[in-house]
């Protein structure tokens, strides 16, 4: 694919001033950021062509060998072009620390605070947990400093030693006539330094791995799906960073007498053919408890009956659902010859009443 002139990339003339470049590019890296793009690849791709124009443009160097010999001059003395984002982040810091926030020296170096990795647990619960909420203990396994080394990697009284290929910089730098590329050290990939005497405990780590118990508190309402974030029960961050968060996925198993039906709570409830006809009244299950339901003369099997307030909390306001009860006529079955008596004198009796 052939490239575009970078000069056209950043909409300048070839006889812009460094400033103009500068400025160009900001209002591009500001359009198509993939921060402020998420998941479109077309921004990605302008935001990459945009930083590799402004990588050569605001480079002396570069530029001139680009306004003499175009981008076949560059490949000349090993120029490739975009190399990835964390790149873009290093080497344009100025740049980014006045447009979206980030400084050098910040998280994205080697010497900056780096907050702690998150953590992911998935929690089987009950039913009733989920519905009324509940608190329990997890176990979890984390890595933390190593007690020996105290997070160094190195075995005591022992520190690391100066990379002798970048001199400790976690960068070398390779020449072709007056043009320089610089990037990560090789040997010591960016640390600067290397461990020769690791630290046994850990194998040069600097990490150990312990369980922990956490108490969680599970609020009434969650669902399969719902996730519990504990801020700090993460991994503990580096050069002062903050920890990350231990973020909890839940699952909840069914019941053997209750759906769930957004915060309302459905329960199937059998009935006999005589409460059916006659009416009366069922002791029905509740998520509080039994409770007395009337049964209204002549219901009909698969009639629902609704109980206010009866349901879910809801998770996120004030309030419960409801609790729907579906009736089920039982037809009896094992009769005795009286009773088929009496059923057969009451079929004769309802059709005599349906021919008068």
């Amino acid at each position: 694919m052939t490239k575009r002139d970078y000069y056209e990339v950043l909409g300048v003339d070839a006889t812009a001033s460094e400033e103009e470049i500068k400025k160009s590019y900001r209002k591009l890296a500001m359009q198509y950021h993939p921060d402020r793009n998420p998941g479109n690849r077309e921004a990605e791709e302008k935001f990459k062509e945009a930083a590799e124009a402004y990588e050569v443009l605001s480079d002396a160097e570069k530029r001139e060998i680009y306004s003499r010999y175009g981008h076949e001059g560059l490949n000349g003395v090993g120029y490739r072009g975009f190399s990835g984002f964390e790149d873009i982040f290093s080497s344009f810091g100025d740049i980014f620390g006045d447009v979206f926030g980030f400084k050098r020296g910040h998280s994205r170096t080697r010497t900056g605070a780096r907050a702690g990795a998150d953590l992911r647990y998935d929690l089987a619960i009950s039913f009733m947990d989920a519905a009324l909420g509940a608190s329990t203990e997890i176990r979890i396994r984390k890595r933390i400093p190593c007690a020996s080394c105290r997070g160094t990697g190195c075995a005591p009284g022992t520190s690391p030693q100066v990379c002798t290929l970048c001199q400790g910089r976690g960068q070398v730098t390779q020449s072709s006539g007056f043009f320089s590329i610089s990037s990560t050290c090789p040997q010591c990939q960016g640390q600067g330094g290397m461990i020769t005497t690791p630290c046994t405990e850990c194998s040069g780590r600097g990490k150990a791995v312990e369980e922990k118990t956490v108490q969680l508190k599970i609020p009434a309402g969650v669902e399969t799906g719902s996730r519990l974030r504990l801020r700090g029960e993460g991994e503990e961050g580096e050069y002062g960073g903050p920890s990350g968060d231990l973020y909890v996925f839940i699952e909840v198993e069914k019941h053997d007498l209750f759906e769930r039906n957004g915060d309302d709570v459905l329960c199937r409830v059998p009935i006999s053919f005589v409460q059916a006809t006659l009416g009366g009244t069922a002791e029905v299950p509740t998520l509080d408890g039994s409770e007395k339901l009337k049964i209204p003369r002549g219901t009909q099997s698969g009639r629902v009956f609704r109980l206010k307030g009866k349901g879910i909390p809801h998770l996120r306001g004030y309030g419960r659902g409801d609790q729907l009860i579906e009736t089920v006529v039982s037809i009896p079955t094992g009769l005795t010859k009286r009773q088929e008596e009496l059923l057969k004198e009451f079929d004769r009796l309802s059709s005599e009443a349906a021919t008068r």
